[in-house]
């Protein structure tokens, strides 16, 4: 495989060769002006991802490592995106300490967007290592990095009824006091998947914890006020 800044000079090319200004300017104003776009719609950054893998192979190991800091370095949040992309299909063939490289990327120009997709990738790890979920989600929590405390919350979304619901409602406590809008929201998601699976589990957790924020409860309500009104 090509070296990664080689690689990396492919990504940007096919990106800008691809990508529309005037989409751009909308998705830098959705993003705060935090970072530049290109103006690809996500399932294009997926499709010319894919296309560069054909073109110049799947990078492993520390060249993986190594290409998706590359890419968290750059100034576009396509390529960014291009690394989970990456990531994300390579995530089953990782040992079970790649889980701390996901923290370095969780905590790398962090926001919603990029922490949600890694809260996702972080889940498909730990169900594989279940081991690491007490140690790691504890010392994230612990942590005080609200991203890495996001993803303590939301990791779990996938997993149904295999949800450890206990340590949910541990760590949405651990957090109830906070003002961040990111994690009360993410609480607020976490118990609104479950209560697809536990309904009145959810129900009794928010009756008898009044201290939970507003925002918490409304989005942990919202499937079953829907179903209420049927």
């Amino acid at each position: 495989m090509i070296e990664p800044t080689a690689y990396l000079t492919r990504i940007k090319s096919l990106f800008l060769q691809h990508g529309d200004p005037g989409r751009a300017e909308g998705q830098m104003r959705y993003m705060r002006n935090q970072f530049g776009y290109y103006g690809l719609k996500s399932p294009e950054t997926v499709t010319l991802a894919r296309q560069i893998f054909d073109e110049l192979g799947m990078p492993e190991g520390e060249q993986l490592k190594a290409l998706a800091r590359l890419c968290f370095d750059d100034d576009y949040r396509e390529v960014q995106y291009f690394a989970l992309v990456m990531v994300e299909k390579s995530l089953k063939k990782q040992p079970p300490d790649f889980i701390d490289f996901l923290e370095e990327l969780i905590t790398t120009k962090s926001w919603w967007d990029s922490v949600d997709w890694l809260a996702k990738l972080t889940g498909l790890h730990l169900k594989k290592y279940p081991d690491l979920i007490l140690p790691v989600t504890g010392r994230w929590m612990a942590s005080g990095n609200i991203w890495l405390q996001r993803v303590c919350l939301i990791f779990q979304l996938g997993y149904k009824d295999r949800t450890d619901f206990a340590l949910m409602q541990q760590y949405i406590l651990q957090i109830a006091g906070s003002k961040e809008f990111f994690l009360q929201k993410g609480a607020g998601w976490a118990l609104r998947q479950h209560s697809r699976t536990d309904p009145q589990g959810v129900t009794n957790f928010i009756e008898n914890n009044p201290q939970l924020a507003p925002l918490t409860k409304r989005e942990g309500m919202r499937l079953l006020k829907k179903a209420d009104n049927y």
